[in-house]
């Protein structure tokens, strides 16, 4: 194992021609690409060229004609092919046993979708490029068995990560046995198997790639189903339960060291250069397991919410520590983690919306706004807006938004600035405030530069909504106990800021004559699409009806000949906005 010995990969060749193929048994052939693979343990690489590698030419052009069926020995060629590629897929999962690695993840996901696809076609987008009608050449017995190992080596990668994929994958493959009446005790039993690979230990525990961890999980993955529960013939049952010697504990647990209660906490794992992939970063949230330890280099709490520590490891050849090792850094699995001043845990406070910073900020901005009427309150002057921020949080936004609403370039802006830091408000809702305050600043761009700034009007039905919604809290007609979540002042100023931009200019009075009257819309050339555009903005706004409606509205009223129509008008169109209504009757006059 893992010697790299090309004499003795060559001892185990895979048949390379018509003539040998009929002298190999296609089982035989799975297993010496399983021994193959095993001796070059570090060629195994997560990839179609990988898996298409293993296949000789001979095989190859034979499955070409496999639709069109002009080979004669195609049964021995699809034969051989199935076994080729479950046998590469049990050597990926020997090979990334534990590891939740997401090239070889997709690809034996891929490949075991494959085969269900060939056995019975399910309504799930196989692989692309692959052959197709294997059902037609060998017997689904076959085709089962080798599905079944294939979700089993998936398994044995995803171990103790109860993968939500893969465990539909599962839950499928139980049913379909079940209801097609084809289950019988083997498929039945690799199916439970898996089940416990994917939730080993309770997700405390996963699989080892040291030698007699690999030799056990063989041993455990050898590819011959039992027909029952006496069938020992060609493999004996007890010996699916060494897997047991291939596992090790790699979960770990973050604690507060206050309360002594686990917390989620992110983490930021960094793994070693080895042959397959460069020095990886990757995040997780606690609880979670660990990659092993000859490829483990540092683990870092990198959450805004905790003291940040990092755990500096060198990779050894071990793969864990000992239980009870004096050296092990975790402590059989539990990292100790502080608490900042002035927020809460995630499990309390998902959003980060109850902490310290968010009750107090509203405060410092009220004495920054003394200080500003009142020159002779000096107290006050050491404390801003930045400086709350930075005591109580470490998220890079929320400085950087502080420091520049404290910046003395933005003189005048005050009003703004409270917007987003007043009594009612919440500091983390700076986005929701920041991107209705861009959508409008991008409407002005537009109008002013008659450059195209958007191409839909999706953000506009989002302030409508929101304007909605504001409405009926003012109104009564919506009652909750915590008051609106954006502030009514700040969408009225918006809502008149848009009427604004929208007023009719005597390029949009034209296009909307054209509109109303005519049916017409814009030339779509690149001169007019910004106006094409901001005909759509004051449709969508004042709630214009189609073109159709209009004229038929008009041709009624013209029969009556009223003093105004701007009345008879609003009982025609109860939807429109009173100012398209004043706006329909100056171009119907």
């Amino acid at each position: 194992m893992q010697t790299e010995s090309q004499l003795i990969v060559s001892r185990l060749s895979i048949p390379q021609t018509c003539f040998d193929l009929q002298y190999v048994r296609p089982d035989l052939i799975m297993l010496r690409v399983i021994a193959r693979s095993l001796i070059m343990w570090s060629s195994v690489y997560p990839s179609e060229d990988w898996i298409q590698s293993q296949l000789p030419e001979v095989i190859k052009n034979g499955m070409k004609g496999l639709e069109d069926d002009i080979e004669e020995d195609t049964e021995a060629f699809v034969r051989a092919y199935i076994n080729i590629v479950t046998g590469s897929c049990i050597s990926l999962g020997l090979r990334f046993a534990g590891t939740r690695d997401g090239n070889s993840q997709e690809l034996l996901h891929k490949y075991a979708v494959y085969f269900l696809n060939e056995i019975k076609p399910v309504t799930v987008t196989s692989g692309q490029g692959l052959p197709k009608g294997l059902a037609k050449h060998v017997d689904r017995g076959t085709l089962e068995t080798c599905l079944h190992f294939i979700v089993l080596s998936l398994c044995v990668v995803m171990a103790g990560s109860g993968h939500l994929k893969t465990f539909k994958l599962l839950k499928f493959l139980r049913t379909r046995n079940t209801a097609d009446g084809h289950a019988n005790y083997g498929t039945q039993m690799v199916v439970s198997l898996a089940v416990g690979f994917l939730f080993l230990g309770g997700g405390t525990r996963t699989f080892s790639t040291d030698s007699s961890s690999v030799a056990a999980l063989l041993i455990t993955l050898y590819p011959r189903l039992p027909s029952g529960p006496n069938d020992n013939r060609c493999h004996l049952q007890a010996f699916r339960h060494l897997y047991v010697l291939a596992t090790e504990g790699r979960w770990i647990q973050t604690v507060d060291v206050d309360t002594g209660l686990p917390v989620y906490v992110p983490l930021e794992v960094t793994v070693k250069e080895t042959e397959n992939y460069s020095e990886t970063s990757f995040c997780e949230v606690t609880p979670s397991i660990l990659p092993e330890r000859a490829i483990l280099k540092r683990v870092r709490v990198c959450g805004p919410r905790y003291w940040p520590q990092v755990i500096e490891l060198i990779p050894e050849d071990k793969h864990w520590w000992t239980p009870g090792d004096n050296k092990d850094p975790f402590n059989s699995g539990v990292l100790y983690v502080k608490r900042k001043v002035g927020v809460c845990p995630y499990v309390d406070d998902p959003v980060g919306c109850r902490s310290l910073l968010s009750r107090a900020i509203h405060k410092v901005f009220g004495l920054t706004q003394s200080k500003a009427t009142n020159p002779g309150i000096k107290s006050i002057s050491a404390v801003t807006l930045d400086q709350l921020v930075s005591t109580f949080s470490s998220d890079p936004s929320l400085i950087a938004f502080a420091q520049l609403c404290c910046d003395p370039s933005w003189c005048g802006r005050q009003v703004t600035t409270r917007f987003f830091f007043g009594p009612s408000s919440c500091i983390y809702l700076t986005n929701v405030y920041l991107s209705l305050y861009t959508m409008v600043a991008s409407m002005i761009h537009q109008v002013n530069s008659s450059a195209c700034s958007f191409s839909d009007c999706v953000f506009l039905s989002s302030l409508k909504l929101a304007l909605a919604y504001n409405d009926a809290l003012l109104s009564g007609r919506l009652k909750t106990s915590g008051g609106g979540i954006v502030q009514s002042t700040f969408l009225g100023s918006l809502r008149k800021r848009v009427e604004e931009i929208l007023s009719l200019t005597p390029d949009s009075r034209e296009d909307l004559v054209n509109y109303c009257r005519y049916e017409k819309w814009p030339a779509e050339d690149s001169r007019r699409r910004v106006r094409s555009i901001n005909l759509s903005l004051y449709l969508l706004w004042y709630c214009l009806p189609p073109a159709a409606v209009v004229k038929s509205a008009v041709e009624r009223i013209k029969h009556i000949n009223p003093l105004s129509s701007v009345p008879i008008l609003r009982l025609l169109l109860p939807g429109t906005h009173f100012s398209a209504i004043k706006d329909l009757d100056q171009i119907f006059k």
